[in-house]
């Protein structure tokens, strides 16, 4: 699993022996510190066996829990490139050089379509490894083309996000996204086909403020970070103290923005559940 990095050179004994383990063997949970082997966690979903913790996954290990192996990838083609010649630090060309061979993705969106149960899904799912989960042209055409598909084969949508907002590096036309994809998801609705929204950690800035929030059941894992600005950002701005927890999944629950939480491992099962009503809806 290319995403999970070694966290120290070997394992010290108490004999000072040191013992070379494989790279990616191990991995240390992030809000407990608990240190499991990659196979404890692939069982468990990559959820911390110690503290419930949802570990950050990318699209495909989405598309593996909800179909299993069965499922084609669709706009698989479609990549990114520098048509503004942006250069900071480095080109855009060079960021997205990395990403690829770091992720082996074409972009920080993926679509496959599926069946849960013998019941059609379209999901399309972010990957917060390819720079950021940012968004850019690229994502808001494969949210496109995801609409176009479902209205074409009368079938559910549902959009994993999992960003940090805008791809700065193509800047007017990456906040143009949010109103290309809100425009496309409000033809989905004209045709009364469902848009599951699945929020997961972080979901931030312009995504949030696009087609995160416009599920017709917009619902998230445990814990996610999900809001638009930073509390350091928002704190600065209002002057006031924030309430403990106030862009976490369970304080936008309590406030009306998510309709439920959903723990990974209980995710198919309620997409299942989701995909059976609305179906006796039609």
């Amino acid at each position: 699993m290319g995403w999970f990095k070694r966290l120290r050179e070997g394992i010290q004994t108490t004999t000072s022996e040191k013992k070379e383990v494989p790279d990616g063997f191990w991995q240390k949970c992030g809000s407990c510190g608990g240190t499991f082997t990659i196979l404890e966690l692939e069982k468990n979903l990559f959820v911390c066996p110690d503290c419930d913790n949802h570990m950050r996954i990318g699209s495909h290990d989405y598309f593996n829990i909800l179909f299993g192996s069965r499922y084609k990838l669709l706009f698989d083609d479609i990549k990114s490139t520098n048509f503004l010649n942006w250069t900071d630090l480095k080109s855009y060309d060079e960021r997205l050089e990395k990403a690829y061979e770091k992720t082996s993705l074409s972009d920080a969106i993926s679509v496959a379509i599926g069946k849960i149960n013998k019941k059609p899904l379209l999901v399309t799912a972010m990957d917060f490894s390819f720079i950021g989960g940012s968004m850019g042209s690229v994502v808001g055409e494969k949210i496109a083309r995801s609409v176009d598909y479902c209205i074409a084969h009368r079938v559910p949508l549902m959009i994993i996000s999992k960003s940090g907002g805008a791809r700065m590096m193509e800047s007017a036309f990456s906040l143009m996204q949010l109103a290309k994809t809100s425009t496309k998801l409000a033809q989905l609705a004209r045709e009364k086909i469902p848009y599951f929204s699945f929020l997961t950690d972080p979901t931030t800035g312009g995504v949030t403020a696009s087609f995160a929030m416009l599920g017709d059941i917009n619902f998230s894992e445990p814990n996610a970070l999900i809001g638009f600005a930073g509390p350091r950002v928002i704190k600065e701005t209002i002057k006031k103290d924030l309430p403990e927890g106030f862009q976490r999944s369970e304080f936008l629950l309590d406030h009306g923005f998510l309709d439920f939480i959903v723990h990974r491992s209980e995710l198919k099962a309620k997409l299942d559940h989701l995909l059976s009503y609305f179906d006796k809806l039609d």
